[in-house]
């Protein structure tokens, strides 16, 4: 559902925006305000469905936000959950180059996502890349078949059924 509001021949398409206007004129209302309440004071409310393209949309930004929020998740290797954000994969690929400086045997102490602490070598660290990297063509592929899902449906209530299944 999408719902328009309309105050002195101007639209908006939230009731904060609304209520923003209305403050300017002193009128402060919450934002739990009743269409009644609202028409009481000038302001023509029109909810119209939502269409089915936009509702496709819609859902097809939310499954993108869901696969790169799971990318990032803490990864597991060796009984152990490693972090994958933007911070870890710059420490993880600057202790691969310097454990391998240090030569074949080396190791680092390494704080893990569940904040324990595990000896790694520069082999440790490119299979916890590895992982993520299958984690992640597993992601995608369980998008891009949600999406054709959202794509082939023809009604909203289908749209909304579908799931990402990773």
């Amino acid at each position: 559902m999408k719902t328009t509001y309309t105050y002195k021949e101007q639209n908006y398409s939230n009731l904060y925006e609304l209520s923003e206007v209305l403050g300017k004129d002193g009128i402060f209302i919450p934002l739990s305000i009743s269409e009644e309440a609202l028409k009481d004071l000038g302001v023509t409310v029109i909810t119209e469905e939502e269409s089915l393209e936009s509702t496709k949309e819609h859902k097809i930004l939310t499954l993108k936000i869901q696969r790169d929020a799971a990318e990032v998740e803490p990864i597991e290797y060796d009984g152990h959950l490693y972090d994958y954000d933007s911070k870890a994969r710059d420490r993880i690929s600057a202790a691969i180059i310097a454990l391998e400086l240090q030569g074949e045997g080396a190791t680092i102490e390494w704080t893990t996502a569940d904040n324990d602490d595990a000896v790694v070598t520069a082999q440790d660290l490119r299979m916890i890349i590895a992982s993520v990297a299958a984690r992640s063509n597993k992601l995608h592929t369980a998008y891009r078949a949600a999406k054709a899902q959202v794509e082939a449906a023809s009604t909203a209530e289908e749209v909304e059924a579908v799931i990402m299944n990773n």
